[in-house]
């Protein structure tokens, strides 16, 4: 009993060895997490990974989790934002305590919060210019140098903090700063600015406020109000711990819970960008056509891509939750997006790059109708109607002229199955004018009907096709990674991470499909057999059906890497 209890210990993370601990104790009866997005942008799967932890954890210790926007930057936030956050959130398949907050919500208390700081003479107003605060704070090797107005009186300091707030004030001339120490080793304490003057409307509070809190000094205060019982963060966050309890200690009542704050590794990508700034900047210069682009990282992005919540969240579980920074492969995301639409996508006939395929010996008017599984990992999804006929289309690049010796497919001479048909032979190649071959003309084996042989002889190769007489015409969005490097934010001097954009991220093509394809609905997915997992583009119309290529059925790029 005492090994089975050690051994799941051991297989805690250290997040939740603090919740259990704590648990435990006493010290909380029950956890209260948050996750709290800024709107000033759509979130990404470095994002993802903190949902899934925040929401998590509330689930498998019994806890609630609170969503709570840190709407203090109003120039940059928009409801657009807002909602899309809350949307994805739901898609990922968690749902935040009662109602979402904000940090607006709290602007009244937080205000009275840096009033109770003024008093204690812990906060003073300060005239220094943003350029100067920053030369009088120093570096990591000498102190800072104080402020001339460090220590004006408290009533002056409530005089001018209120005249801030009226809007009494021209911006960027006075702000709010902590009194700490200008000597800390710690950068984050020399004084940190507590409210700057913004004259700008709020989505929320419309006009009301002058000024705003920075994040330093609103958000511990926000978990505060909220009864936060663990504030979960990313490892930036760790070096400024010591100013989020310093504030919580000038404010907090020792009788209610106080939330501590915890750091954990962010998600980093390989081949991809996680800077909300980058994402913007590749939004508002059209590299992509928004935040949605199924090239983005965004969960939006990856929703209309055809990545599946289940999918994101066993890759948040894989990767677990670590003390250090490091990248993760994305091929390792994209290996659980193909494990979860292996099981659950059902499989259809697409050629993408069409050959016309002539039987000879197949009568002209005939049709036959033949069985093909939906999907041989899910027998209750059954099986469906193809026909077949003597005009098909099969993928160019399943025939050669002059194969090499390792080619398996078609060529002159050579039999091979169609896939849920019968065997055929290619005895004749038709080309054009330019040379290019436009046809080839085959005869088949009516013995081998569904794709086996009385005889028991044996093909190398199985290949898809697509009946011409009754294959409709789809547009497919072949997408692939963004950027050609590893790490896109590795350029030459002059450059920028823009100069390393993948210029075949995105090709568009016409591809013949099988008639039920097109009777499809935006977000159903597929795999087309031999080509790779497509779902339904939401730009789809009845008259004009779009995929988008989700993820190729193995990993391309690991074999272009071991070249």
């Amino acid at each position: 009993m005492t090994e089975n209890k050690e051994t799941t210990k051991e297989t805690l993370n250290f997040i939740e060895q603090i919740v259990e601990e704590d648990l435990a104790s006493g010290k909380h009866q029950t956890i209260l997490t948050r996750f709290p997005p800024e709107p000033n942008g759509y979130l990404h799967i470095g994002h993802a990974k903190s949902i899934c932890l925040n929401f998590g954890l509330a689930q498998k210790y019994g806890g609630k989790t609170n969503l709570r926007f840190d709407d203090t930057n109003p120039e940059k936030e928009d409801v657009e934002y807002v909602n899309s956050i809350m949307e994805d959130i739901k898609w990922l398949g968690f749902q935040w305590e009662g109602d979402h907050h904000y940090a607006s919500d709290y602007f009244d208390t937080l205000y009275e919060y840096a009033v109770k700081l003024i008093k204690a003479g812990k906060a003073y107003v300060c005239e220094l210019t943003p350029e100067e605060v920053s030369e009088y704070r120093g570096t990591t090797t000498k102190p800072g140098k104080e402020s001339p107005w460090r220590n004006r009186s408290i009533e002056e300091n409530l005089s001018l903090f209120e005249k801030m707030k009226n809007g009494e004030i021209e911006e960027g001339k006075m702000m709010l700063r902590a009194k700490i120490d200008m000597a800390s080793p710690n950068m984050h304490m020399r004084d940190p600015i507590m409210y700057r003057i913004r004259k700008v409307s709020h989505h929320r509070t419309g006009d009301k406020w002058n000024i705003y809190p920075m994040y330093d000094f609103a958000h511990g205060q926000s978990d505060y109000i909220e009864g936060i019982t663990h504030s979960i963060c990313t490892l930036e966050f760790e070096i400024h711990r010591p100013l989020y309890d310093w504030f919580l200690d000038q404010i907090a009542d020792k009788d209610k819970i106080r939330p501590r704050q915890i750091e954990f590794a962010r998600l980093n990508l390989s081949y991809t960008i996680m800077s909300k700034r980058k994402l913007l900047e590749l939004v508002e210069k059209k590299v992509v056509t928004g935040w949605d682009d199924p090239r983005m990282p965004t969960i939006s992005g990856f929703r209309r891509r055809g990545y599946t919540p289940e999918s994101i969240r066993n890759f948040a579980d894989e990767i677990g939750v670590a003390k250090r920074d490091g990248i993760i492969d994305v091929s390792l995301l994209e290996y659980f997006i193909r494990q979860d639409l292996n099981k659950n996508a059902e499989r259809r006939m697409a050629v993408l790059n069409p050959l016309k395929v002539v039987i000879t010996n197949y009568p002209e008017n005939q049709t036959d109708e033949l069985e093909a599984v939906n999907n041989p990992e899910d027998e209750s999804k059954g099986k469906r109607k193809i026909t077949f006929s003597r005009e098909l289309y099969i993928e160019r690049d399943d025939f050669m002229e002059d194969p090499p010796r390792k080619f398996f497919r078609l060529t002159v001479g050579r039999e091979v199955r169609l896939r849920y048909a019968y065997f055929i032979t290619c005895n004749e190649v038709v080309k054009d004018e330019n040379g290019e071959i436009v046809e080839l003309r085959c005869t088949y084996d009516p013995a081998t009907k569904g794709g086996d042989s009385p005889d028991g002889r044996k093909v190398k190769a199985t290949l898809h096709w697509v009946n011409a007489r009754e294959a409709k015409d789809v547009e497919v969005r072949l997408y692939d990674r963004l950027f050609v490097k590893e790490d896109p934010n590795e350029v030459e001097e002059g450059q920028s991470f823009l100069d390393n954009i993948n210029p075949d991220s995105l090709k568009i093509i016409t591809g013949k499909v099988e008639p039920a394809l097109t009777k499809v609905m935006p977000e159903e997915k597929y795999q087309f057999e031999r080509l790779g997992y497509f779902t339904v583009d939401k730009d789809s119309t009845p008259e004009k059906v779009v995929f988008n290529r989700t993820v190729t059925l193995r990993d391309t790029w690991a074999k272009i890497k071991g070249k």
